[in-house]
């Protein structure tokens, strides 16, 4: 019980065979002090399996362990309770209040888990447990590898939080254990499941859009309060993650567009350019906050990363991607999903979804609800309503979790691999590098090893699978 978060962190990041590498080592949450950046374009290591459309074998009943229930983790442990071939096995946190809450969650069920608590060590005995199937990830980002490999290495999936790694080294261990132990390293991009974007997702596999020339993501979230809270993050890792200068979130943004575009899939990304404004609001903050109070003293005099970051991606088909970041400017709320093509564009956030087949504007309501109905994916037919019933950002998250077990359960490929978990994630590092480097144009890493030229999109409309159903 006397262990704290520096200790669990600097322990357990360790772990894994030393796979977490020299940024790990600051047990203080782990925040590279700089991007650690590996520069292997391609791996030189032989023959690979390819992840990429790889149909583990079926299982009847997936077994959970969850590691991580702070924030995110909690509510996730609610929806899987519901998904119809899921066991919860195991509950872990660090501290004891947390794990104790979430196993509340499974009062009156058939859920019995084991609780993990209070000892840095305690999620690797989940990991190397014999009865799990699954290891579910929501821990502070520089965890999520560490973890994530250790889970594969001792025959498990794992499932990550955004992102799955923050550095490029870490990028690499994914994909290279991924394939090694052939197990599923999936990254939890709830986004690629919400609604809007299933709908232009099905539109753009079906051509309506014609052939797709520039699409765009953000994340644009006002958090400024919340990275200063003294109990939302443990130990201020959230906060101490903004000590880096880059797009520190860029999965919520990438993900659905890169699916759109193929990416992995018929093409890939090629490389980047990424510049950040200067930092107008966090560190005055952290400097008005020390004036009063003592426990902001170690912040006053950090630097922090830019209000707003703009990187953008050129594929190598001659597409391109514009994908932004910026959590403390007072806008509202937006993730821009644009998807712009030859014949026709869609465009949600901060207004509603939206969607145009010429120049002179966007269709009206009745025009969109038919396409709407006519587009609708499989998956939002079968458990839509039931998703934004159960909720997790109006359903999305519900979406996500559902697909997951249903594909475990049925022995299909996932919507969302090793590759992209790899490829999305490695966006945060490289843009560091080069708002590091005046905004020089940074290479992207090609983890499919060639393979992005023959692997085909997988498909998540359900013409095989979708037989879990839901317990409400």
């Amino acid at each position: 019980m006397k262990s704290n978060r520096r200790d669990f962190l600097r322990l357990s990041g360790l772990a894994g065979l030393g796979l977490a590498g020299a940024n790990m080592i600051d047990g203080n949450a782990a925040i590279p002090d700089s991007p650690k950046i590996d520069n292997r374009l391609n791996r030189q290591d032989g023959k690979r399996f390819n992840m990429s459309g790889f149909a583990a074998p079926k299982l009847e009943t997936v077994r959970i362990g969850f590691i991580g229930l702070g924030n995110r983790g909690p509510a996730a442990v609610d929806r899987m309770r519901k998904i119809e071939g899921v066991e919860i096995k195991a509950l872990c946190d660090l501290r004891p209040e947390k794990a104790a809450h979430a196993n509340e969650l499974l009062k009156n069920t058939s859920h019995h888990p084991d609780l993990y608590t209070g000892n840095e060590n305690e999620w690797k005995k989940v990991c190397e447990r014999s009865d799990i199937d699954l290891i579910y990830i929501a821990t502070p980002w520089a965890l999520h590898t560490t973890m994530a490999v250790y889970a594969m290495e001792h025959g498990k999936h794992a499932a990550s939080e955004v992102p799955a790694a923050v550095t490029l080294e870490q990028c690499w261990q994914l994909v290279e254990t991924s394939e090694k132990m052939k197990k599923h390293c999936m990254i939890l991009e709830n986004c690629c499941y919400d609604f809007f974007e299933l709908l232009t997702l099905n539109m753009a596999r079906q051509g309506w859009f014609g052939e797709i020339i520039h699409a765009e993501g953000a994340y644009i979230h006002h958090l400024l309060e919340d990275n200063f809270s003294k109990t939302k993050y443990y130990d201020m890792w959230r906060l101490k993650e903004n000590f880096r200068n880059g797009s520190l979130y860029p999965t919520h943004g990438l993900g659905p567009i890169a699916q759109v575009l193929d990416i992995n899939r018929g093409d890939r990304m090629d490389y980047l350019v990424s510049v950040s404004t200067n930092d107008f609001m966090m560190g005055n903050l952290a400097r008005e906050l020390a004036s009063t109070d003592s426990f902001y003293k170690p912040y006053e005099n950090k630097s922090f990363r830019g209000n707003m970051n703009t990187t953008t991606i050129r594929t190598i088909k001659g597409k391109t991607m514009m994908i932004q970041h910026d959590v403390t400017s007072p806008r509202p709320y937006s993730r821009i999903h644009l998807v712009s093509g030859t014949k026709g564009t869609a465009l949600k956030y901060p207004e509603p979804g939206r969607i145009s087949n010429s120049h002179e504007g966007w269709l009206n309501e009745a025009e969109f609800k038919v396409l709407e109905e006519k587009y609708a994916p499989p998956i939002v037919k079968k458990v839509g309503e039931l998703a934004k019933q159960i909720g997790g950002h109006g359903g999305m998250d519900f979406l996500m979790d559902w697909r997951l077990i249903d594909c475990l359960r049925n022995g299909l490929p996932l919507d969302i691999d090793v590759y992209d978990a790899a490829a999305w994630s490695s966006i945060g590092p490289l843009s560091e590098k080069s708002v590091a480097s005046r905004s020089n144009t940074i290479d992207i890493p090609d983890f499919t090893n060639g393979f992005w030229k023959t692997n085909v999109p997988v498909d998540v409309f359900l013409q095989k699978g979708g037989n879990t159903n839901v317990k409400i």
